[in-house]
């Protein structure tokens, strides 16, 4: 029997967990808790409740710039074609609410990522004429465009 302080009750516990644990290579009593069942159980419901994300999706799909009115044309035929949306965020590097949404555009590509598709338009790279084709004038902007 062991008798200890109060002080010293962390050494009591290591000498007696040791003891336990040495005295039958195994642990016993209260100590002798198998939680890798447990654990395995828990994780097998998790996944049948749909608690892991669908791996083969992306979690964000990065968005194509477009950078001249020719490049805006041949995306705009090429949705057409296909009638599939698009949606452009005209958007600036020295624009903090571009900035933070664009990340969140990105994920939200990868959830549409076989219905539509995502483009940005930094304003500072490409020819004003573009920005005014847009009729853009304030950031950020976000044009989606559908066809029938």
């Amino acid at each position: 029997m062991y008798v200890l302080g109060a002080s010293s009750s962390h050494i009591l516990y290591a000498q007696l967990h040791q003891h336990q644990f040495l005295s039958n290579g195994k642990r016993c009593g209260f100590l002798n808790t198998d939680f890798g069942d447990h654990r395995r159980r828990e994780l097998r419901i998790k996944a049948e409740a749909g608690f892991w994300p669908d791996l083969s999706r992306p979690a964000s799909v990065e968005m194509e710039s477009i950078d001249d009115s020719d490049q805006l044309d041949r995306i705009l035929i090429h949705a057409q074609q296909l009638s599939q949306p698009i949606l452009i965020d005209w958007m600036a590097t020295w624009c903090r609410k571009c900035i933070y949404l664009k990340p969140k555009l990105e994920k939200l590509a990868a959830d549409y990522v076989t219905k539509v598709k995502f483009y940005y338009v930094d304003v500072n790279k490409v020819p004003q004429s573009l920005v005014k084709r847009g009729n853009i004038s304030k950031m950020p902007t976000i044009q989606v465009t559908t066809f029938p």
